[in-house]
């Protein structure tokens, strides 16, 4: 695909600054954009988007004296992502149910669905319209996926779960694995039916190899817009509200309740049956043991502000110095008690 720079800020709502003429053939990061294509920058790179070897570059308004053509908008990020699609060649498959695919009885399915080989959907299953099912996915007894939702090759979704509109579930993913629960007499582990189920609420996105455990009665939730990374594990009964981003390897353990907008960066982990307040930023390897309130940014083992523990951390580097200080100064004390006598 080939566009000029005055397409492309049609396409993103900018304004071109410098040869509006320009033909872009792809998109690229700064290192990588070559000189037929376009890259963005922000701040801190915007100095560095001064030596790339790309066309041009997209900046955010206020950026001046650049010495590149240049495409201005208020959000650089956001009209990449845009062009991203644009310049992306979508994956065509044929519509409709693979010869090869397994359909059990009573199973509704929508119109417009591409069901591709090897792909099974069991008995009272319900598949909605626009629905897309890679080859090796696994829909389960009763559960229901709703219009306009991608599940990728390998993913499973258990009996009675429920996935919404325009949800994306990539590969290996399982939604509805058994909660783990047990009980332990006289050293033998009893498993506990977990009969619940999961409910994925509309555009929420399932990373690769996640497990989001059935709920041992009632549902899982996990709320409208969440997005959640690769290698991230739901336990079972939690709650997770709208909006939250989940990143790789976090752990957040059973009846656990989270509010909207809550970030937890990566693995992060909690107890159970806590509730952790909305608007909320957990940084990388935070360690959650009790309840927290709403408006927190946090870190650290076990989790506190993220202020505190950044003037911990640079304490500690002075640990050292500071052991030697407080041997000099025993020494001095003993010497002292010593006079005395």
């Amino acid at each position: 695909m080939k566009k000029t720079l005055k397409d492309i800020a049609a396409i993103v709502g900018g304004r071109v600054a410098g040869d509006e003429t320009i033909v872009i053939s792809g998109l690229d990061n700064i290192e990588g954009a070559g000189e037929h294509e376009l890259t963005f920058a922000v701040e801190p790179h915007i100095e560095e988007a001064k030596a790339t070897k790309a066309a041009a570059v997209m900046l955010p308004n206020g950026v001046e004296n650049f010495p590149k053509p240049a495409i201005y908008v208020d959000e650089p990020r956001a009209a990449f992502a845009k062009l991203l699609e644009v310049f992306t060649p979508k994956l065509v498959f044929p519509q409709g149910v693979s010869d090869e695919a397994h359909i059990g009885s009573d199973v509704t399915i929508g119109k417009d669905v591409t069901i591709l080989p090897f792909a099974c959907v069991d008995d009272h299953a319900v598949i909605g319209d626009r629905v897309t099912l890679y080859p090796h996915t696994y829909i389960g007894q009763y559960a229901e996926i709703d219009d306009d939702t991608v599940i990728y090759s390998s993913a499973t979704v258990r009996e009675h779960c429920r996935v919404g509109k325009r949800c994306v579930i990539h590969s290996s993913a399982v939604i509805g694995s058994d909660g783990f629960g047990f009980t332990t007499k006289d050293g033998v582990h009893t498993k506990v039916p977990q009969v619940g189920n999961v409910v994925l609420e509309d555009d929420v996105e399932i990373g690769a190899h996640d497990g989001i455990d059935r709920a041992a009665m009632g549902s899982t939730v996990i709320g409208h817009g969440t997005k959640i990374d690769n290698l991230v594990h739901i336990g079972h009964n939690c709650k997770i509200g709208p909006n939250c981003l989940i990143v790789a390897q976090t752990g957040i353990s059973g009846s656990t309740t989270v509010g909207h907008n809550v970030t937890f960066g990566g693995q992060v982990g909690t107890v159970g049956h806590i509730t952790i307040g909305a608007n909320s930023v957990y940084a990388a390897r935070s360690g959650i043991i009790g309840d927290m309130p709403e408006g927190q940014f946090c870190a650290g083992f076990p989790v506190q502000s993220h202020t505190e523990w950044l003037r911990m951390q640079a304490a500690m580097k002075h640990l050292p110095e500071i052991r030697k200080e407080v041997k000099r100064l025993s020494k001095l004390v003993a010497k002292y008690e010593s006079d005395k006598k």
